[in-house]
């Protein structure tokens, strides 16, 4: 018993470090959806609620955790000298594919797909970092340069979901009202010294979840503004430093407790989501996938390359041949991609098209192995 124990321990720890989880929720999505579309819609419809806008609030929050906690003093974004390179590598790896995305509608005719211009300015933090080390050398300097990049493109993108992408008519008054009263709330709880993270989830946490949502904003961002009032380390750790290895504080414990529930909606997520004909590809498709596969590379190369005009410096043993691979990398969108896609799109072929574009993104992982294998990084 003890050894069958262990072995499925590390089983566990190996899907959830390899994102395997997530993964085997878009393999079975996408094979119901083949096989039973009216049966996998039926499923996703009475499910899509709760999943994308209640139960990733629970994801973007523990993004918005190593967020906080990069930029905390000592931490990898704390000042500009030290985070100002990969933050702009970041803008250029998203204005890249946004402009591309957005050269393609144009070219082709098609300005009803502009909206989805955000698509593919997403990076996949998991599986970037996942192909990131199998790619790269342990020591390499550019496994840490893609995870700032990953967290600062995951900062920028809750900002453009919040601002471009109301889930409903935009109504400022209630958000405003009740956001304030929530963070009013959080601030007296962290004031009064409260150290467990429930309270601020249950009560800011909700107030802020309705606020969002009466707002006509993603809801799913609701704990975005809530998690900086968690009290947390004085100073950084290091990144994805694993939280049980941290201080006892509530962002810690928050972080700790969350981890494997995420896990679970993830998978949840890609199930619900990640369904699609196989048949469905379109124009939408090959605009997300050449966007993120091309765009990404494309803008991050150019991005590092005007900073360091400026006097902004690679660090020691970042070649550009890594950089290049590390662009390419960095252009799996998958997750946060799939999730621009459903804000982006009403359910239909459009959605479809762009989903499955999201989905093949994963192809830039086996791009980069290859690459990185040639050019010897």
């Amino acid at each position: 018993m003890a050894d069958t124990a262990v072995a499925l321990a590390r089983a566990w720890h190996f899907a959830r470090a390899n994102s395997l989880l997530m993964v085997s929720g878009a393999v079975i999505a996408l094979i119901w959806a083949n096989l039973s579309p009216e049966g996998y819609e039926r499923f996703t419809h009475s499910l899509h609620f709760a999943v994308n806008d209640v139960a990733m609030a629970f994801f973007f929050g523990l993004a918005m955790k190593e967020i906080i906690e990069a930029t905390a003093p000592g931490g990898a974004l704390h000042s500009f000298r030290r985070g100002g390179l990969p933050v702009i590598a970041a803008i250029g790896g998203m204005a890249g594919p946004a402009l591309l995305y957005v050269g393609m509608a144009a070219a082709t005719g098609r300005p009803d797909l502009a909206r989805g211009w955000a698509i593919p300015c997403a990076t996949d933090i998991a599986f970037s970092y996942m192909v990131a080390r199998i790619v790269f050398p342990a020591n390499s300097p550019a496994i840490p340069f893609l995870l700032l990049l990953a967290i600062a493109d995951d900062a920028l993108g809750l900002i453009l979901l919040a601002a471009f992408y109301p889930s409903a008519p935009v109504r400022p008054l209630p958000f405003i009202l009740l956001l304030g009263a929530a963070c009013a709330l959080a601030w007296m709880l962290r004031r009064r010294g409260t150290k467990s993270f429930w309270p601020y989830i249950l009560a800011p946490g909700s107030l802020s979840w309705v606020g969002f949502y009466l707002g006509g904003l993603h809801p799913a961002l609701a704990l975005v503004p809530i998690l900086p009032f968690l009290p947390h380390a004085a100073r950084d750790l290091g990144l994805f430093v694993e939280p049980a290895e941290r201080m006892g504080d509530a962002l810690s414990r928050f972080a700790s407790w969350w981890k494997t529930p995420v896990e679970i909606i993830l998978f949840f997520f890609s199930l619900t989501n990640a369904g699609v004909p196989v048949t469905s590809a379109g124009t939408a498709t090959w605009m997300v996938l050449g966007a993120l596969v091309a765009g990404k590379p494309l803008g991050i190369l150019i991005a590092t390359w005007a900073a360091e005009r400026v006097g902004f410096h690679r660090a020691e043993g970042l070649a550009w041949s890594a950089m290049l691979v590390l662009g390419v990398t960095a252009g799996i969108g998958f997750t946060v991609a799939l999730f621009f896609t459903t804000a982006s799109f009403e359910p239909g072929p459009t959605l479809d098209q762009a989903k499955l574009g999201a989905l093949l993104s994963v192809s830039a992982g086996v791009l980069a192995i290859a690459a990185g294998k040639v050019m010897k990084v």
